[in-house]
């Protein structure tokens, strides 16, 4: 069996409990870097460790991903309906006003370190409706490059991922060493943040699988990833920005609301209250 770059392989050290993608093979070492297939995870392996994922296993896996990303989706539009009526219950004065009105969700720049993952991220934000701009850049770019591209494009969230990995042969849990891409996030967050210190100006997510999330937190995030430093969802960062763009700015976004509707929950996401994005006005103009 020879493994290539974009075949899908698990570990077999791991009982192949994950499948991921192949990003790069290391001759010389006889190892290869991957990707999680849906989660944002960062591991290496040797190559006598790896196991192609036969057609067979990947359609009961992306069977098994799908019925929960459908889960998901189907519970943020009920939560989305729920918020549109007591908004256009409040904007028409408890519906005694004829005028119509308008609505502005607030803007995502969506910041990720996986073209792959970006790309299945745009369909899903433009499958829920936000407004967002997607950009493709490997996360040790991230703290030169994101606060000059926040300036030019003035975002109401930004969400900063990719991947990441807790690893233990590195440090202890607490040291920002141990983690393959926590630190650049760390900094990224901290060099936006100080050109727009307040948490209700910019809502920032930052983080992917198994995160430093106090340290992300600390750095400015209103919410990041890993609490637990588990594994989350590829789109996870797509339901919570979503929550937060269609949520009024006159009301605090609830933390747990937030993040029950994720496909990972509260072990893998968390965060300190915010405020919403979304702006009312009227009189809609009339064609």
């Amino acid at each position: 069996m020879t493994v290539q770059v974009g075949d899908l392989v698990a570990r077999t050290s791991y009982h192949c409990d994950l499948p991921f993608r192949v990003v790069a093979i290391h001759e010389e070492t006889k190892s290869a870097e991957l990707n999680g297939h849906d989660l944002r995870l960062y591991a290496d392996a040797p190559l006598d460790d790896l196991v192609l994922v036969t057609k067979d296993e990947r359609e009961e896996y992306e069977k098994m991903t799908s019925s929960k990303e459908a889960e998901s989706y189907k519970l943020f539009r009920q939560d989305y309906k729920q918020m549109k009526l007591k908004r256009g219950y409040t904007a028409t004065n408890g519906y005694r006003e004829g005028a119509s009105y308008f609505e502005m969700p607030g803007r995502v720049l969506h910041i990720d370190g996986d073209p792959y993952y970006l790309k299945k991220c745009l369909t899903f934000y433009e499958k829920l409706r936000v407004p967002v701009i997607g950009k493709f850049m490997r996360e040790s770019e991230m703290p030169d490059l994101v606060p000059k591209l926040v300036s030019q494009i003035r975002p109401d969230i930004l969400v900063l991922t990719g991947h990441d990995a807790f690893m233990k042969n590195k440090g202890t849990a607490n040291e920002i060493k141990a983690y393959r891409n926590s630190g650049y996030f760390i900094r990224t967050v901290k060099e936006v943040r100080y050109h727009w210190p307040s948490l209700d100006q910019m809502i920032i997510f930052s983080g992917a699988c198994q995160s430093h999330f106090e340290y992300l937190i600390r750095a400015g995030s209103n919410f990041a990833s890993s609490p637990d430093r588990v594994n989350i969802h590829a789109l996870d960062p797509v339901y919570l920005a979503a929550r937060i763009s269609f949520t009024s700015f006159m009301e605090s976004v609830n933390v747990w609301e937030v993040l029950r509707n994720t496909l990972t929950g509260a072990g893998g996401l968390g965060g300190v209250e915010s405020r919403g994005m979304l702006r009312t006005g009227l009189p809609y103009p009339s064609e």
